[in-house]
């Protein structure tokens, strides 16, 4: 679990209620239905015309890595890596016909049964690198769309504002109703530049620091079976990979 995410999301919350009761005012004064279903429902409808369902539906089982950690160690991984390395040095590559079972990730277990069925090293590397670079894409996509929605909802807001400011405008004979429907006007202001940069941009900004970690664990992996295949000694593997366990963001 990624304590961090939690902890930004209670921050966030906490100021934001300590600023708006601190003068005395209504915690009450920041909610405000219509406002929340202009900006929200508007910023949603907006990314739904511009996205594919497949993609949008695949962002959305994105949001959970805010507060997980990727369940791989690149630590760990090296360690394997390095014991099938001695392993296929003593008793050649077929002997690590047994090391891919399902407790390894399905990148590993492809790129090491292509390694036992002595494919070319060349073709090993681009359908490897090939992969890598098809996720990376995947998820760039997915990021991008909480981007657009970060980019929609202070739009958005404004236009709430706008719409609860005309709205307003009907109280000028009633200077206390024509107060509070102003006030109520700039919540849709708050959601909008709120949800961007709360929400929506950091959410967009974890997607892919969380990728970038898992495609660091692949590019690793790709590089410690691309020297297994090759032969390369125990010493030089161990600098290979040491070189990623030091750059993980996690």
């Amino acid at each position: 679990m990624n304590k961090l995410g939690f902890l930004g999301f209670f921050i966030i919350i906490s100021s934001l209620l300590f600023a708006q009761s601190y003068h005395g005012s209504s915690i009450k004064g920041l909610f405000d239905l219509p406002a929340f279903l202009i900006v929200f429902g508007g910023t949603f409808g907006a990314v739904l015309v511009q996205t594919s369902s497949k993609q949008f539906l695949h962002a959305l089982t994105l949001i959970p890595q805010i507060f997980t950690s990727p369940p791989l160690s690149l630590s760990e991984q090296s360690r394997k890596i390095q014991d099938w390395s001695y392993k296929s040095r003593q008793h050649g590559l077929l002997s690590l016909e047994k090391e891919s079972d399902d407790e390894l990730d399905p990148f590993t277990q492809k790129g090491l049964a292509m390694l036992v069925d002595g494919c070319d090293q060349l073709a090993l590397q681009d359908i490897l690198q090939q992969d890598i670079d098809l996720a990376s894409e995947h998820h760039e996509r997915s990021a991008q769309i909480f981007e657009s929605m970060g980019g929609y909802s202070p739009t958005i807001g404004i236009i709430g504002a706008v719409l609860g400011l005309i709205q307003a405008m009907g109280y000028l004979d009633q200077p206390d109703k024509l107060g509070e429907g102003i006030a109520v006007a700039f919540v849709a202001t708050i959601y909008g530049v709120g949800f961007a940069n709360f929400i929506y941009l950091p959410v967009a900004n974890k997607i892919r620091l969380y990728y970038q970690y898992v495609a660091l664990y692949k590019e690793m992996t790709l590089i410690g079976l691309i020297a297994i295949a090759h032969g390369d000694n125990g010493l030089l593997l161990d600098r290979r990979l040491s070189g990623y366990i030091d750059r993980a963001s996690y």
